[in-house]
């Protein structure tokens, strides 16, 4: 019984993941990341809230760089394959996914994109530039709309609260907060500007985004060249 229920978690684990890995047509595979040696105090200066977006296309090596530092694979000696961000238990409850607009990104279409992490590729979910429907779904905050892109972070809680009940709650908020902050220190080093967005309709973006019902939203990051 207890291999039963052991490998139904590990395949609810990973089906977000193997939906759109089993269809490889629909993939883009991203190049590793990189980023500008500078000294890490330098970074934490350079970090802030941008809500300001020039109309200027951007690279997508430069979010293959953000999506691995938010919550991307890599390896040690220690442990091996791990994330960029810690995770309760290596649970690993975040999903991530972005809303690319016409013309924004080089060598990609305008849609809905789910990352994903253990092929680093991209999965094409909804064509079509939903900027402005994300930022209705934000409250109608105008500079989502305007910004190239958005990251937008989302959390499967189940796959922590399994092991840690209620508790796992809290667990997958403080994950999704290191993934923010990764992204915004990427986005810092790559000369881009970024902002935390909090408020808006979760029920309006897991419409958007096609999410199933056990995953939430949490985070939306628009990002771009600074016109600040």
């Amino acid at each position: 019984m207890t291999v039963k229920i052991l490998c139904a978690l590990l395949l609810f684990i990973n089906f977000s993941t193997s939906i759109y890995a089993n269809n490889k047509e629909t993939m883009i595979k991203l190049k590793p990341a990189h980023f500008k040696e500078e000294d890490f105090k330098s970074l934490l200066e350079k970090r802030y809230s941008c809500r300001l977006f020039k109309e200027k296309i951007l690279n997508l090596d430069d979010i293959s760089s953000i999506l691995w530092a938010a919550c991307g694979k890599k390896y040690d000696s220690i442990t091996g394959a791990t994330r960029t961000i810690p995770s309760a238990g290596a649970t690993y409850a975040l999903e991530l996914y972005i809303v690319v607009g016409r013309n924004s990104v080089d060598k990609l279409k305008e849609g809905v994109y789910h990352y994903l992490i253990d092929e680093h590729s991209l999965g094409i979910i909804i064509e079509g530039d939903l900027r402005k429907e994300l930022s209705l779904a934000c409250l109608g905050q105008d500079f989502i709309a305007q910004a190239p892109v958005s990251l937008v972070i989302a959390a499967v809680l189940k796959r922590t609260t399994f092991r840690y009940g209620t508790r796992g709650e809290r667990y997958v908020h403080m994950e999704a907060g290191h993934a923010s902050q990764n992204a915004y220190l990427a986005v810092a080093n790559l000369g881009l500007g970024t902002v935390e967005v909090g408020a808006f309709s979760d029920d309006s973006i897991k419409r958007l985004l096609r999410l199933d019902r056990e995953t939430i939203p949490l985070i939306v990051m628009p990002i771009g060249f600074p016109a600040e």
